[in-house]
């Protein structure tokens, strides 16, 4: 296997740049994935990385070589489709098989990378069916299959698993993850979805407009977002932001949101110190917003009174949209808690994990 080194990667189509000035390096056996909304430039990265597309600029390192002049077939690399692309007209094991067999592979070779990657795959009774006798789940295999066969130096996914119902996408995720761990693969993966990415990653890659907004351990992201996008994205359901204000009043600092005001964390006063008087966005994750009768640390400056709009139940938990004057947020509870629409109720917010960004930039200021 090997590392992979992005250096000042870009890629223009024609007025447009798809991909701005990226660096990124991942590590040899480690599954990166690279995440971000339709349009942010990750496939295109990925297509890159394997030749379909050529940079405009940058370098492109596979192992210590640059392949920027490489062709794909020559950059031992493996690259799983969102489509599958079988050829119908042959069954599993001559899908498997194909690319080897273009290399002039022998024959015992052939048919023991096969017999091997469908072992692993679990797909050993499905190699004489054609592509439109399996179902989605199974294509997916022999697709991942075909790419094992070539034992490459890396394993690009391109969405492999956005055409599978959602039940089969948590199995196959489950699937491929265990794949890694046995092949002990550098695999990078495209994903717009960010439970994948969360659940998946040894490190994540967040993309937006083309730029790299930021880099590392899924639970680190999450914790510790640089900036506002990134903070919104990772998270389902998504944080809320509230425009509001810091007020110093006495020597402590408070969140004014002028619907409610609570009190800022004591660890957040240094950095909020030269925000006093300054509109700020206060950011509340779901999960962190907690009914009073079951949060034991809800004091007079974390509760506020809240309206209940909607309520949706899940079974484990209870998503609730609430409002709290102009202030529209949504919170996510567990079953104990019951409440009616149109009815009040007192919520506690967790101050500790909270976060404030700056207006103007956007950036992560706590």
């Amino acid at each position: 296997m090997a590392n992979v080194i992005l250096k000042n990667l870009t890629k223009k189509f024609k007025e447009v740049t798809a991909v701005n000035n990226v660096n990124i390096e991942i590590k040899d056996k480690e599954f990166a994935v690279l995440v971000g909304p339709s349009g942010c430039g990750k496939t295109t990265t990925l297509r890159a990385i394997a030749g379909l597309e050529e940079a405009t600029s940058g370098e492109i390192y596979i192992g210590d070589r640059l392949v920027n002049d490489v062709q794909p077939k020559d950059r031992d690399i493996a690259m799983v489709f969102q489509n599958y692309a079988l050829y119908p007209h042959m069954d599993v094991y001559n899908n498997m098989a194909f690319g080897l067999k273009l290399r002039k592979y022998p024959k015992k070779e052939i048919d023991q990378r096969v017999q091997e990657a469908a072992e692993i795959l679990g797909i050993e009774n499905l190699l004489k069916r054609k592509p439109k006798q399996l179902s989605g789940g199974q294509r997916q295999r022999v697709a991942v299959g075909r790419a094992i066969v070539r034992k490459p130096k890396v394993f690009l996914f391109d969405e492999p698993l956005s055409n599978l119902d959602a039940k089969l996408r948590v199995a196959m995720r489950a699937e491929i993850s265990k794949l890694h761990r046995r092949l002990e693969a550098t695999i990078i993966y495209v994903t717009h979805d960010q439970v994948e990415a969360m659940t998946m990653a040894d490190r994540m890659f967040i993309m937006n407009e083309g730029l790299l907004q930021q880099a590392g351990a899924p639970l680190e992201v999450y914790k510790k977002p640089n900036n506002k996008f990134v903070a919104g994205f990772i998270g389902s359901p998504a944080m809320n932001f509230i425009d509001s204000k810091i007020v110093k009043e006495n020597g402590e600092y408070f969140i004014d949101a002028e619907s409610f005001k609570v009190k800022a964390s004591q660890a957040f006063y240094s950095k909020i110190a030269d925000y006093a008087g300054k509109e700020v966005i206060f950011g509340v994750r779901p999960e962190d917003i907690h009914d009073k009768q079951f949060f034991s640390n809800a004091t007079h400056s974390n509760t506020i009174k809240t309206m209940v709009d909607v309520i949706e139940p899940l079974g484990a938990e209870i998503f609730i949209y609430l409002t709290c004057g102009k202030v529209s947020m949504i919170g996510k509870m567990d079953t104990r808690t019951q409440v009616e629409v149109e009815q009040e109720m007192e919520v506690v917010l967790d101050m500790e994990k909270t976060h404030i960004f700056d207006p103007k930039t956007l950036l992560t200021i706590v």
